[in-house]
């Protein structure tokens, strides 16, 4: 899907001329399900995301048009409830907008894009923030880009039902090309860490599976953390979040704990110190460090998060044989996806041809592959 195929199509549909709005996905290099433990986190927008083509229409309905899914939907603004399916990430946006009572008017918009769905680029958060970036502009709400990440969460939050964390909606729309975002998600402190990578690539590779548990369960670890949290506090009442305590004081009261809890407590300690090692680590291009704690990320989100799955565990051990690759592990929710890969750009594709091939032989699947660049976070594109 292209840009000048959305324009059309939103022609085809609505007869008009609109403005013309890209809004990326985003990838994440570690600090996994981290943005809702109040840690630390290193996302980066991309250079594959979604294009909105968007125009008012003189009357009090929206209409939107899913290009990719060829599928419509028009409700007033005056009647604007969750409906099962994808127009809650953009009926939730427009709900959170009358909420704080910004005036927005009926408007067409058609959408599409380049970016895999399920493949833990978070689709999602580029829908969110794209729509509300856009009527942000047409509509002249005056919205800053940081309160339009919080919207965007909280629109997810209420009509799809995902607590997800700040992390997508933020790099989405705050990403700055060729750099990653060291993203504070307590105080929603940033800082933009240039991506050296020289002699490396970023590659996604897309397992092309989507277990069923991963919505119902992502919303279960958040529960279990906030549930193993508290019961530290009680244990360390000087604590105010997860980035207040070490990898040893969750071992050290492991008996208050259930098993299940004490392991995704674990993991969210380990993956904050581990995240705030990679920024030092990325400040003075250790690449080959860097990439190690990627593989050990990956095994505490196999082994005490539990969010991996056979494909994924299949990719990675296959790169930890392949030292052209300096680091390996799974991206997004997890239960399927992609794994993201720093590998050597001279033999890259020899490499991930012949993990790719391994793994349709083992799965019969043919999973997809992503050569990714941090770019921009959500902008107009002009004369679109």
């Amino acid at each position: 899907m292209s840009a000048e195929t959305i324009v059309e199509k939103f022609a085809e549909k609505f007869g008009n001329t609109p403005r013309l709005f890209f809004s990326p996905g985003r990838i994440n290099l570690i600090g996994e399900h981290i943005d809702y433990n109040d840690g630390y986190v290193m996302p980066a927008a991309t250079d594959k995301g979604l294009w909105f083509a968007v125009a008012p229409n003189a009357t009090d309905t929206v209409n939107f048009y899913s290009v990719d899914l060829d599928e419509s939907y028009s409700t007033p603004l005056s009647v604007i409830a969750p409906v099962p399916g994808w127009q809650n990430y953009l009926l939730g946006i427009i709900d959170q907008v009358q909420k704080r009572e910004l005036t927005i008017h009926g408007f067409d918009v058609a959408f599409g894009g380049n970016l895999p769905i399920g493949a833990g680029m978070s689709s999602s958060a580029a829908i969110e923030g794209g729509l509300l970036f856009a009527l942000n502009e047409i509509f002249e709400l005056h919205l800053q880009r940081t309160t339009m990440a919080t919207i965007a969460q909280k629109a997810e939050h209420t009509f799809p039902g995902v607590k997800v964390g700040i992390m997508d909606m933020f790099a989405s729309l705050m990403g700055k090309q060729d750099n990653v975002i060291l993203l504070d998600c307590v105080t929603l402190d940033y800082q933009y860490l240039p991506l050296k990578l020289d002699e490396y690539s970023l590659v996604l590779i897309n397992t092309k599976v989507h277990h069923s548990l991963a919505s119902g369960e992502y919303n279960v670890r958040r529960q279990q953390c906030q549930e193993g949290f508290a019961i530290l506090q009680e244990k360390l009442p000087h604590v105010k979040s997860f980035r207040d305590l070490k990898p040893e004081d969750v071992k050290q009261h492991k008996d208050a704990l259930t098993e299940v809890v004490y392991n995704r407590c674990l993991f969210v300690t380990q993956e904050i110190e581990r995240t705030q090692k990679a920024a030092e680590y990325l400040k003075a291009n250790k690449i080959d460090e860097f990439g190690d704690l990627m593989f050990e990320t990956h095994q505490g989100l196999s082994e005490l998060y539990e969010v991996s799955c056979p494909e994924l565990d299949f990719l990675v051990n296959q790169a930890k044989d392949h030292p052209s690759i300096a680091g390996s592990r799974v991206m997004g929710g997890g239960f399927g996806g992609c794994t993201i890969n720093l590998i050597h750009e001279k033999d890259w594709a020899a490499v991930v041809k012949e993990i790719t091939d391994a793994y349709k032989q083992e799965f019969d699947i043919e999973p997809e592959v992503y050569d990714v660049i941090p770019s921009d976070g959500t902008y107009e594109v002009i004369g679109g």
